[in-house]
């Protein structure tokens, strides 16, 4: 069986725990995403789903944070998902990304809207482990109005279900999916409504289902998620206690059966 350990993580684009983007030096960025690197060297994970990732965008020191953490976390292979892009004099580019130990053999980006800053997706990757493919999207929802979670959640099942059609032969399980999804899981709002509709189509269980991820420092509200679908046995979660962004990562661990 192979075991493997899937970490989501809501990086706040390289700033810590700052509260306003574009006040943190890019020195001070690249301190954080090597104290990130660092953490991930720590927790080992096989593959880490991040939120809030840019490419080059002027706020954030005008550099390849998914490259620099890559680089220095020792990664073989990544994939973007960008959301946003703002040319000019702003220039802004980020969204979602995917690091993995494992070949990213597909990759597909979703983007909710057409606003050119604060637009939300999800990034669909499949992942290679020994010859198995393992699906995973990375998802981020809005993170203030409960209408739109629930569009952009009926967005993502509508996508899955025409990927279903098309891609369940090949898939060592059914999609994985995570992310910042902005409500606690307790609530009727997005969390509830997708574990309920993704459970139509096999047994998924919902990680963590305690704690806290938001804010960092005193967290009060449990925001980041996984959802695991059956065909993953022996799945243990943890809430990772770290001030290097406003969220804490989610890191899970389960097996592949068969």
């Amino acid at each position: 069986m192979h075991r493997l350990r899937l970490m989501t993580y809501n990086m706040a684009h390289g700033r810590g725990l700052t509260p306003v983007q574009g006040l943190t030096s890019a020195r001070k960025i690249r301190a954080n995403l090597r104290s990130i690197a660092r953490l991930l060297q720590a927790h080992a994970p096989d593959v880490v789903a991040l939120q809030e990732v840019d490419e080059c965008s002027r706020w954030a020191g005008n550099f390849d944070h998914l490259e620099y953490l890559r680089l220095h976390a020792g990664f073989p292979y990544a994939v973007f998902g960008i959301n946003n892009r703002r040319p000019g004099l702003l220039n802004l580019s980020y969204g979602n990304a995917i690091l993995s130990r494992h070949p990213i053999v597909e990759s597909e980006n979703v983007v909710f809207g057409s606003r050119r800053i604060g637009e939300k997706g999800f990034l669909y990757v499949e992942v290679d482990v020994g010859g198995r493919r393992v699906p995973i999207v990375n998802l981020h929802l809005h993170y203030r109005s409960k209408e739109h979670r629930f569009v952009q959640t009926d967005r993502l099942l509508a996508w899955m279900r025409d990927k279903q059609g098309h891609h369940r032969g090949r898939w060592a399980v059914p999609p994985i999916v995570c992310g910042d999804l902005n409500n606690p899981g307790h609530r009727s709002d997005a969390t509830a409504v997708l574990l309920s509709h993704l459970s139509d189509y096999c047994d998924y269980t919902l990680h963590p289902l305690a704690g806290r991820t938001f804010p960092a420092p005193l967290p009060s509200r449990l925001l980041d998620f996984v959802f695991m679908p059956e065909g993953c046995d022996g799945t243990r979660s943890e809430i990772v206690r770290s001030f290097l962004s406003d969220h804490r990562p989610v890191v899970v661990d389960f097996g592949l059966k068969g």
